[in-house]
């Protein structure tokens, strides 16, 4: 069964991902894949390159971007727990609309909704939402984090909320797998139930930061640069334990294999992305 990547940052997803657009494309084309996503934190600045690139290399560029969402709403910037919560949503340009409508979404979220990170909201959303598939995000996303602290009922009334935004057969369930990462398990395990209950796809996505496993120590080493931190430091954000390399098809989909569908709505989102 084919796979595609969907959930990828580049090093244009500044002190946090640490492959350049050579790199990801590389490593695609030794696993055999034709396409590939490019879903950076916030911006486009990778775009252009990656469409070129991803061509000239036989291999299709989906464009994206993972976004982050205001639950207050990008207008309250008042340095309460609320306004700095920003949930991760990722966003992929279906179509020529979409991609005018992700660039659109990206310069709002900096020229307007500027606060710590560049932020969108659900009524920005709305108005920018045709021509784009979306998809839950990762862990930190509003529907797994909703999964992990509120339980089934409050995660599945979102869902549907952001069904009613994209449309039908255009927004998707993000799982992942993170087997040392409790809160992962019971997000996916909320994600699949609620798929399975109201009939909302779910793909299957790694959540890229940099091309081979190997590179970890060195994407650590941007993290700490990004939190002001030494490597020394016990108490600080470290992600050695998650695998965030470009996983093959083969490994995700063992990972995956009691949900088949995951793995396979990979390729349909590739294929509706033109």
């Amino acid at each position: 069964m084919k796979f595609t990547h969907l959930h990828v940052h580049s090093h244009y997803s500044l002190l946090d991902g640490l492959a350049k657009i050579d790199d990801l494309i590389k490593r695609a084309k030794e696993l055999g894949m034709d396409s590939l996503a490019l879903t950076d934190h916030g911006v486009m600045y990778g775009a252009v390159e990656f469409f070129i690139k991803a061509k000239e290399a036989g291999i299709k560029p989906i464009i994206g971007c993972e976004m982050y969402l205001a639950p207050n709403g990008i207008g309250n910037k008042n340095n309460t727990e609320l306004d700095r919560t920003r949930y991760h949503l990722t966003l992929l340009a279906k179509d020529g609309t979409g991609y005018k409508n992700l660039m659109k979404l990206v310069t709002i979220a900096h020229l307007e909704g500027f606060y710590y990170k560049p932020r969108i909201d659900m009524e920005v959303l709305k108005k920018y939402s045709k021509g784009l598939i979306g998809m839950s995000g990762c862990i930190q996303g509003e529907i797994p984090q909703l999964a992990i602290n509120k339980g089934y009922e409050e995660a599945r009334k979102k869902a549907l909320e952001y069904e009613n935004i994209f449309g039908k057969g255009n927004f998707y369930l993000e799982i992942q797998h993170h087997p040392d990462f409790k809160n992962q398990e019971i997000a996916n395990e909320g994600l699949i139930r609620i798929s399975k209950e109201i009939e909302i796809p779910i793909v299957a996505t790694g959540d890229i930061h940099y091309a081979k496993l190997q590179d970890n120590y060195t994407q650590d080493i941007l993290l700490c640069i990004q939190t002001n931190r030494k490597i020394q430091e016990k108490d600080r954000m470290n992600l050695m334990d998650f695998d965030l390399s470009m996983r093959s098809g083969e490994e995700i989909s063992k990972a995956f294999k009691h949900v088949p569908e995951a793995i396979f709505n990979t390729q349909k989102i590739a294929d509706k992305c033109n």
